[in-house]
């Protein structure tokens, strides 16, 4: 029964994956990048270095400094709201989500991916701006924000940030149901190598999926402050020794590296993904390979990693902004990159097939360089991307059940969050054991369906973004001009006597 249910799923999704990853989706993706390009001047290259020096570099200064707005507004500081924020994009899709990527669409979907991101740098700023700008903040001082309320305030649809806000739900569960499965798929192939035997695996799965849910929901109930800490610890540890592991596999096949970019732009719009052992894929199959997991890693569009940065303390949304810009240049073009580039130094193309099984290849890409430490490392380092991104996304979820039960009183709000934590960790567990390609799909699908609404307000907010993007430069400059912090005059007026005061200063 539970078989044929699955089959039900599989047929229903993929009739639905193939319209909402149509066409229509990626040009709309690709669109509203560029559009955000232009009208704010390619500020992904005209401001990148300032994206630097207004993020990580004060951020390294200031590490051990905790700062409070007067007890007026209840937030995170901007690195954890960073660290949740990337704990969510960095996850599974920067490992096996690029081997998936390459061994569906080939090597040429990754330069896919590296556009989508260079679009997605912009696409990502203007989600933070117009998430600060139109963020409320309940009876307790606590802020909340992300794509539902920009459009429920700033494009006056309500009906549209209703439905976007059930898609981030969706998504949410989906995320979640990836990263436990490739969490699972991960360490029951190291008991597998370890013990030898194939036996049981499916009660292993359940058993490491129950583990997982019950690690993730102690860390949920304790909210977005919970979650910001463990991420800000997590995820610095994490991606450093990645970095560090994918360099060395790298340098190790230098010689490669001119065949892998080689194959990389060659491929990108070639008709056939590669010769040998991948063959037979059209163009549009390597471009939405490339894009859907492009968006599955970076989020850029998708509205998700704009609910973590609207807790942040920072009264400046532009500043806030300039964290997207670096999120989605870190989560691409550092992690997926060093990930393809891994991949197909250590592995001839030719001999790739797409009946692979994306996990056990990723793990067998460590193994391969590093033996049994690389085996070891890998089931360290891919349970942590992917549990970080679990506790994202619950986060993420909470928020939009929030929004869409607004209409109730706030005290009476907790009850309908109270059920989502619930069946959230439930899901958890369950997903440990579903096939892996259907879960792919599946959150492949809810995320198509998460970007529509926001991708739409972009486009319609995108000289608001211009607007409130020229409105800070030119007070760095020295402009006189009334401040754009917030959409509403109490709230702007309460962030400019902040700044004023030097609970925020300009930099």
């Amino acid at each position: 029964m539970w078989e044929s249910f699955l089959k039900t799923v599989e047929t229903v999704n993929s009739t639905l994956n193939s319209y909402v990853w149509g066409w229509p989706t990626i040009i709309l993706i690709l669109g509203t990048g560029l559009l955000l390009t232009i009208r704010t001047g390619f500020l992904q290259v005209r401001k990148f270095g300032e994206s630097l020096n207004t993020t990580i570099v004060p951020t390294f200064k200031s590490l051990g400094k905790k700062k409070q707005a007067d007890g007026r507004v209840r937030s995170i500081s901007q690195f954890e709201a960073f660290s949740t924020a990337i704990s969510g994009t960095v996850g599974t899709g920067n490992i096996i989500g690029v081997v998936a990527a390459i061994l569906t669409g080939g090597p040429g979907a990754v330069l896919w991916m590296w556009i989508s991101a260079f679009f997605g740098m912009v696409t990502n700023y203007a989600e933070n701006v117009l998430g600060l700008y139109f963020r409320k903040k309940d009876s307790k001082g606590n802020l909340s924000g992300g794509a539902f309320y920009y459009i429920a305030y700033g494009l006056k649809w309500k009906w549209l940030a209703y439905l976007a806000s059930i898609f981030c739900i969706l998504a949410a569960i989906g995320m979640s149901g990836v990263q436990t499965n490739k969490i699972s798929g991960a360490l029951s192939e190291t008991y597998s190598r370890v013990t030898g035997s194939t036996e049981n695996l499916e009660i292993v799965k359940l058993i490491i999926g129950i583990v997982v849910a019950g690690v993730a929901a102690a860390i949920i109930i304790g909210g977005i402050k919970r979650i910001g800490k463990v991420a800000s610890m997590l995820v610095p540890f994490m991606s450093l020794l990645f970095i560090v592991l994918a360099l060395i596999a790298i340098i190790t096949h230098y010689y490669r590296i001119p065949e892998a970019f080689g194959l990389i732009f060659s491929k990108a719009f070639s008709f056939n993904a590669v010769g040998g052992g991948i063959l037979g894929f059209t163009f549009a199959t390597v471009i939405k390979k490339g894009m859907a997991r492009g968006v599955f890693s970076n989020e850029a569009g998708l509205g998700s990693s704009v609910i973590a940065h609207s807790a942040s303390e920072t009264r400046e949304p532009v500043k806030q902004g300039l964290w997207g810009v670096f999120e989605i240049f870190f989560d691409t073009f550092i992690i997926c990159t060093l990930t393809a580039l891994m991949f197909l130094t250590t592995y001839d193309a030719t001999t790739l097939s797409p009946d692979m099984e994306d996990s056990v290849m990723s793990m067998s890409m460590f193994s391969t360089n590093f033996g049994g430490f690389g085996t070891a490392t890998f089931s360290i380092i891919l349970p942590l991307f992917a549990f970080t991104t679990i506790i994202a996304w619950s986060y993420y979820g909470e928020k939009a059940v929030e929004f869409f039960f607004g209409f109730m009183k706030e005290k009476n709000r907790k009850y309908p969050v109270t059920i989502f934590k619930v069946l959230y960790v439930i899901l958890i567990a369950a997903s440990a054991t579903i096939h892996s390609q259907l879960v792919w799909d599946i959150s492949d699908t809810c995320n198509g369906l998460m970007a529509l609404p926001n991708l739409i307000c972009l486009v319609a907010l995108s000289g608001l973004v211009a607007k409130i993007t020229k409105n800070y430069f030119d007070r760095k400059k020295g402009v006189k001009v009334e401040p754009m912090l917030s959409a509403y005059p109490e709230m702007n007026e309460e962030f400019k006597q902040d700044i004023m005061s030097g609970d925020e200063e300009m930099k």
